[in-house]
């Protein structure tokens, strides 16, 4: 067996709302028969999780992403598992199951479900994980040599033991962006966090221009309240004399463009 690890990887991508940011934490790569298994623990906007990739002796590549707290299930999951092996007797042809299961669970995370099957055939003993999202999508699935899961178990275990002390600090199921067009404009409302917590990003995109500004979660019903007051003061222009807007949150004036380039800083 061996290891690799590495540390402060970023990469970049492009978004139609937004520059995002990948942050590689770690890499944990295990040799296991003839496969090479990649650990990839990650950060994005919306948390940490885990890259598992498989790399064949053919070269092929297969992955799967999970949260933390899926990997600390599958970790759960590879134990129980490793333990149902190890009662097995030597391989008989004549009781393996017609489709070569011998164990089975299922594992669910928001759109996610991971399947889990213990499975034999001509050459030997494997765990199939599997990973299909609900809302249609590829499915994509990797394959432990039964013989290699506790060593599996104990890398995950290892990232998990690092980087969930502080996973308390990140909300990994956070809303899924939206997208408004008016006229030639689209508007695109992302929810993101960093270090100082979670934000809202809202892009105004067109052919050639981009700007943004970036709202901190504890002023977002403030943001809610004014707007609402707004549309209610549009909707009802006669009632202009009542219920005016508070002195903490005083008009100001637009002149010119007052909007900036969006540099990607959150949370100021």
């Amino acid at each position: 067996m061996s290891e690799e690890w590495t540390f402060g990887k970023i990469q970049y991508w492009h978004d139609p709302s937004q520059q995002q940011v990948e942050q590689e934490l770690a890499t944990k790569m295990l040799q296991i028969q003839s496969k090479r298994f990649y650990l990839d623990v990650k950060q994005n906007r919306r948390g940490r999780f885990i890259k598992v990739a498989e790399i064949g002796a053919d070269g092929r590549r297969s992955q799967i992403f999970l949260a933390l707290s899926t990997a600390a299930e599958f970790r759960d999951h590879l134990s129980a598992f490793s333990d149902f092996y190890s009662s097995l007797g030597p391989p008989n042809p004549d009781s393996v199951p017609e489709d070569g299961k011998l164990k089975s669970e299922m594992m669910i995370k928001d759109n996610r479900r991971y399947y889990l099957d213990l499975k034999e055939n001509s050459r030997g003993r494997f765990l199939r994980v599997s990973q299909m999202i609900t809302r249609g999508g590829p499915r994509s699935q990797v394959a432990i040599p039964a013989q290699g899961m506790i060593e599996f178990r104990d890398a995950l275990t290892d990232l998990l033991d690092e980087f969930s002390t502080d996973e308390h600090a990140y909300k990994p199921d956070l809303p899924e962006g939206r997208h408004m067009h008016v006229d030639n404009k689209n508007f695109y409302f992302d929810i993101g966090q960093n270090n100082r917590g979670v934000y809202m990003r809202i892009s105004e995109v067109k052919t050639n221009f981009r700007a943004a500004i970036t709202v901190p979660e504890k002023s977002w019903q403030r943001f809610r309240d004014i707007l609402s007051e707004y549309c209610d003061k549009i909707k009802q222009p006669s009632q202009g004399s009542g219920g005016g807007i508070s002195s903490q949150d005083q008009p100001h004036s637009l002149v010119g463009n007052n909007t900036q380039q969006d540099t990607g800083t959150s949370l100021k």
